[in-house]
């Protein structure tokens, strides 16, 4: 399971995955030791400004058109180990893999269900690599809340040294597989589903009759699995329930930007939202997967030799975050749920 790319506001790391119009541009300094990718310039791509009154097929594609060059854009600045490069081409795999889930009525999901598959793949690499990016920035910036005189051992240092192989393994295997014939052939694909899909039935239809139903779909599948994440006891099963109800909150809003041609300003609100929840959950997920670290973290040490104490405590820090978050939660998604943001979709 990724950890999310997303932290906490109060640890200031930069929130990425806001929709991309255009391929990354080049990179650009942040604070020191950070590169961050700078704001893509405009450049044109064609079929990718649908009008509203376009059908859900030229809707479809045009979002399609726009994700594909995105990830095809970044593979350079991951090559490079840009900062978040990483990150902006997995989101590129999910917006992808979302839009060939939500559309089925325009594009037949059982002839697009080779091109899901191999994304998911390469968002499985890309996401490895993303955890040795995130994790460790993760547990560093919790344990520099800690009082200096309760960092006991070599604490930032072995975190910094567990995770420095695995991400480099990690970026050895998606540099790899940029080489492959596996590759090659997904963006060839990715080009003609593109380009070409297959349709479906409701293809030529005006797309704002077609996709404001697939975001409802896809918003349904996101409030059943909230509901069942706050009937979910505490606990291992409470946080698998919000994991998933995050990646459908997400689908939602993937959805929502690709139909917001259609729809306008509407569906760019509902995506916001989901967004927002989406971000929340996320950062919920952070804390669950630094619980593990930190005590595999502390294992290690104790194996070693060292004291363990701080990584006691750091497992206490994230449950608490845990614990407030989860309460956060509520109350972003019962305004994001509101009637107001989903008019639209009726």
């Amino acid at each position: 399971m990724a950890v999310n790319s997303t932290q906490t506001r109060t640890r200031g790391n930069t929130r990425t995955g806001r929709a991309a119009a255009t391929p990354a541009a080049p990179a650009r300094r942040t604070r020191p030791g950070h590169v961050a990718l700078a704001p893509p310039h405009p450049v044109p791509i064609a079929g990718t400004k649908p009008k509203p009154s376009a059908s859900a097929a030229d809707v479809v594609k045009a979002y399609l058109k726009v994700q594909v060059a995105t990830l095809r854009s970044l593979e350079p600045a991951v090559r490079a180990d840009e900062f978040d490069s990483v990150h902006q081409m997995r989101v590129a795999t999910r917006r992808l893999r979302a839009t060939l889930r939500s559309f089925g009525p325009v594009i037949p999901r059982s002839r697009t269900a080779k091109v899901a598959a191999e994304l998911k793949w390469l968002g499985g690499l890309l996401g490895e690599a993303r955890d040795g990016e995130v994790l460790p920035r993760h547990l560093l910036a919790s344990l520099e809340t800690v009082p200096v005189e309760l960092l006991i051992g070599p604490v930032q240092a072995r975190v910094q040294g567990h995770y420095a192989p695995r991400r480099a393994s990690a970026r050895e295997v998606v540099i790899k597989a940029f080489g492959s014939v596996r590759y090659a052939k997904l963006l060839a694909n990715l080009d003609q589903l593109a380009h070409d899909p297959p349709l479906g039935p409701k293809a030529g239809a005006p797309a704002r009759d077609v996709l404001p139903a697939a975001v409802r779909k896809a918003y349904r599948q996101a409030s059943r699995r909230m509901r069942r994440a706050r009937r979910a006891p505490r606990g291992h099963d409470h946080d698998v329930a919000l994991h998933e109800a995050r990646k459908s909150a997400r689908r939602a809003r993937y959805a929502a930007e690709a139909a917001s041609p259609a729809a306008g300003k509407p569906a760019r609100r509902f995506a916001r939202q989901m967004k927002k929840v989406q971000s929340v959950i996320g950062d919920h997920q952070d804390t669950v997967i630094a619980r593990h670290a930190a005590r595999d973290l502390g294992i290690g040490a104790h194996l070693a030799g060292e004291n363990a104490f701080t990584y006691g405590l750091l497992y206490e820090l994230e449950l608490h975050q845990a614990e407030r978050l989860q309460a956060r939660t509520r109350t972003v998604w019962k305004k994001a749920s509101r009637r107001r943001y989903r008019r639209w979709m009726s």
